[in-house]
């Protein structure tokens, strides 16, 4: 075996044991999960919803290609945060916990979607994300990873936990999930994947 081999392994067994469960903490099967979640997106872009992303560091990077990839393929209307002026005002003047929650208020509305990613599960500004978002009545979709007790994933209403242990495992295993999610949806409602 080489150092590829192994660490697509670790990738692959890490995505086969990701454990899919929703608000109420029941077990889904992950195929059940993500029809779920295409089926959710489709009723928001029937509806002219927005899908908003958040993520930190790599999982932000994952959130604003996902955005674009979504608005630009699958029409759907996106928003993600990710203007410098924006993090560093509010960093500044409210505080980091505020970056996503802030514009979260400002906004979405019910019947939006909420895409949190986010390795550890555990990010503050992620965790005051999807509560605000709770608060609104927003669908929320969590991808978390590391420690099986993270807080994000029995927070959302569909929350994907992949069960590894490093992070570029987890942002590897996340880049996977929500590119499934994304081509299944073009599959499904847009006559194909690109």
């Amino acid at each position: 075996m080489t150092a590829f081999s192994n660490y697509i392994d670790e990738v692959a067994d890490g995505l086969k044991a990701t454990v899919a469960t929703d608000i109420n903490g029941a077990q889904l099967t992950t195929d059940t999960a993500l029809l779920a979640w295409f089926d959710r997106t489709k009723a928001a872009e029937d509806a002219r919803r927005t899908v908003f992303f958040c993520g930190n560091g790599a999982s932000a990077s994952m959130a604003e290609h996902m955005s674009h990839d979504c608005f630009q393929n699958a029409d759907l209307m996106t928003y993600t945060v990710s203007e410098t002026a924006h993090l560093t005002a509010i960093s500044n003047d409210l505080s980091y916990d505020e970056v996503f929650a802030y514009r979260i208020k400002k906004m979405c509305q019910k019947g939006d979607i909420l895409i949190t990613i986010s390795s550890s599960g555990n990010s503050p500004n992620v965790i005051k994300a999807i509560n605000v978002a709770r608060e609104k009545e927003m669908f929320v979709v969590t991808l978390s990873g590391k420690s099986s007790d993270n807080k994000s994933r029995s927070l959302g209403d569909l929350n994907f936990f992949v069960p590894l242990d490093t992070y570029g495992l987890v942002e590897s295993a996340h880049a996977v999930l929500l590119h499934c999610w994304l081509d299944l949806y073009m599959e499904k409602h847009k006559g194909g994947r690109h």
